[in-house]
């Protein structure tokens, strides 16, 4: 699926930025609706759709614990 989406966790990237977690949420949306760009009267439900893809990234990359990193 996405495999343009890169791998936001540590050690792979030092440290993922919000600017890195909303790329790849919009990468996300994009792929799952089959839309590069919204069509004006589905944009909010996009939008939304983003912000809460970010959200559960940003909690996913936070909660996560990787063995053998400091």
């Amino acid at each position: 699926m996405c495999r343009s989406i890169k791998t936001l966790r540590a050690p792979v990237t030092p440290e993922a930025t919000e600017a890195d977690i909303r790329a790849a949420a919009l990468q996300y949306v994009r792929k799952v609706s089959g839309f590069r760009a919204p069509a004006a009267h589905n944009r909010a439900v996009f939008d939304e759709a983003v912000d809460a893809v970010a959200e559960a990234t940003a909690r996913l990359l936070d909660g996560l614990v990787v063995r053998g990193t400091p």
